[in-house]
């Protein structure tokens, strides 16, 4: 193959996520033996990176990707269709957008802290629903608050009587099952400090978040755990075996977790959080903007996008993981020795996987083909097949055309010359060497390609003006959107080596 994880690689270890089959949830569960150490130990999340990089607002300006640190799941970041969505997504993104930067998402793996992620410079934000807790506090910054929730006990209906009170659930030796690191483990602990409840925890491996929890106890796995009301709503919307249990916290603030030395994006996360969301004088009935609420309607109330998350038959019995296109993909890219993962990324920055899109400029069909550069009828350009082995050529060839360079500046040459075209790029490249810099390196090629955006410069250029800015952000989020995809792919090889049953692949049963 041409492209291997390599040219991807960006410093961090390969990431592999995992979720442990029921019988070894039960195992991976504090014994008595074990609970006597737990108590003895700090409630607050265990890291190991105490002191955060210096990465602030300037540094991400300055490489033009904020990285944002999440959790797959319906109410952070999942795929609808190839393409990329979530409450906490389109939030940040919405925030990267307003800043001129690119966003990459960085899945937490089964072995990793997200707070260690942050500080080690991994990621830039937490964005995954996190309550602030001041054991949190300890290691990481907090913006202002952009949603309140109320923590509840969530049973399953294999169990009855189902506990009406923590009075019922005290002594009854129904284990409650959440994670360490989670917030609801704290507030657990405090109830059993401050009232003296008799409560059993049972403590989830890291890797399993509140939505695969929630899916465990709905399978009677477990038979009882703690999640947000928002994300128990909407969950219990489209899926069978979950029952409501008492309140154990409410009105807790819901915020984004940044590095405690990165004053300055704080202030400017914070800036945006304030125009959509902010206390009144009725702290229970904060004000909303416009689009916080067609944010949380889309995310937590009924959607299309929820419903095919909690029902993804179409998506993964036979279509494919990533999009619609999996095999089809596959099987071009094994025709040219081009990575299928390369490929799913270009068409979702291409035409969002819609065969029948058409751009301003006349290109059509998945990869965006300009009909008057290939010699292909104009109509079969709009079957996928036809489309993607079009373009997939024409990628091809770019690849050759650099093939003396490194893979890493192989790979972004030829996908900026997908974008912009032959004549922009010699431009850039030519404006480079008048610069006494190496041609062959692309960000010296992406600094010349914004610089052909000013007068000064494209006046002396071949093909005159370009605008630089949109090659240099597209080799950027599809770089970004492949690391993604491959962190999605081993969640699901995962899911499938072990027999596990998750929210990937899923065949519990779904309410209509």
């Amino acid at each position: 193959m041409i492209l291997n994880d390599r040219i991807f690689h960006n410093g961090r270890r390969s990431l592999t996520i995992s979720i442990l089959a029921a019988g070894l949830l039960v195992a991976g569960c504090a014994t008595t033996s074990e609970e006597e150490e737990l108590s003895e130990m700090p409630i607050h999340t265990p890291v190991t990176v105490l002191e955060p990089i210096q990465r602030d607002f300037a540094e991400i300006r300055n490489g033009g990707v904020l990285r944002m640190i999440t959790h797959y799941s319906s109410s952070t970041y999942f795929l609808n269709q190839g393409m990329e969505v979530g409450f906490e997504y389109e939030l940040v993104r919405e925030f990267a957008r307003e800043n001129d930067l690119a966003l990459e998402v960085v899945i937490v793996g089964a072995d990793e802290n997200p707070f260690d992620l942050l500080n080690s410079g991994a990621g830039d934000v937490i964005a995954a629903n996190y309550t602030i807790t001041p054991e949190r506090r300890e290691v990481v910054n907090f913006t202002r608050p952009y949603n309140l929730v109320d923590q509840m006990l969530v049973f399953s209906t294999d169990l009855s009587p189902y506990p009406q009170t923590l009075e019922e659930l005290s002594g009854s030796g129904i284990p409650v099952s959440v994670r360490r690191n989670s917030s609801y483990y704290v507030t657990l602990n405090k109830l059993i400090q401050e009232y003296d409840y008799d409560i059993e925890i049972n403590l989830l491996p890291d890797a399993l978040d509140t939505e695969a929890a929630l899916v465990q106890v709905a399978e009677g796995n477990l038979l009882a755990t703690v999640a947000d009301d928002n994300m128990f709503n909407a969950a219990n919307r489209y899926m069978e075996g979950l029952f409501p249990g008492p309140v154990i916290a409410e009105k807790d603030t819901i915020a984004w977790a940044i590095r405690s030395n990165a004053p300055d994006l704080e202030a400017r996360m914070n800036r945006y959080l304030y125009k959509h969301f902010r206390f009144t004088e009725d702290r229970d009935r904060p004000r909303r903007s416009t689009f916080l609420n067609v944010l949380r309607r889309k995310y937590f109330e009924e959607s299309r996008q929820i419903a095919e998350y909690y029902n993804p038959d179409w998506q993964y019995h036979g279509l494919g993981i990533i999009s619609p296109y999996d095999e089809l993909v596959k099987v071009v890219a094994d025709s040219m020795d081009l990575d299928w993962l390369l490929l799913t990324a270009l068409i979702a920055q291409e035409s969002s996987f819609n065969p029948n899109s058409k751009s301003w400029a006349g290109a059509v069909g998945l990869m965006q083909v300009i009909p008057r550069f290939v010699e292909v009828e104009y109509e079969q350009l709009y079957d996928p097949k036809i489309n993607l082995m079009t373009g997939a050529r024409i990628l091809k060839d770019h690849l050759r055309h650099y093939a003396y360079m490194d893979s890493t500046n192989q790979l972004a040459m030829a996908l900026a010359t997908y974008n912009v075209g032959l004549g922009h790029m010699a431009d850039a490249r030519r404006l480079v060497i008048d610069q006494n810099k190496d041609p062959n390196e692309w960000e010296n090629v992406a600094d010349a390609l914004l610089k052909l955006m000013q007068r000064r410069y494209y006046q002396h250029a071949r093909f005159g003006f370009a605008r630089g800015i949109e090659p240099v952000q597209y080799v950027k989020e599809i770089k970004n959107r492949y690391r993604t995809y491959e962190a999605i792919i081993a969640l699901a090889e995962n899911q499938q080596r072990t027999g596990v049953t998750s929210l990937i692949g899923t065949n519990i049963t779904r309410l209509p």
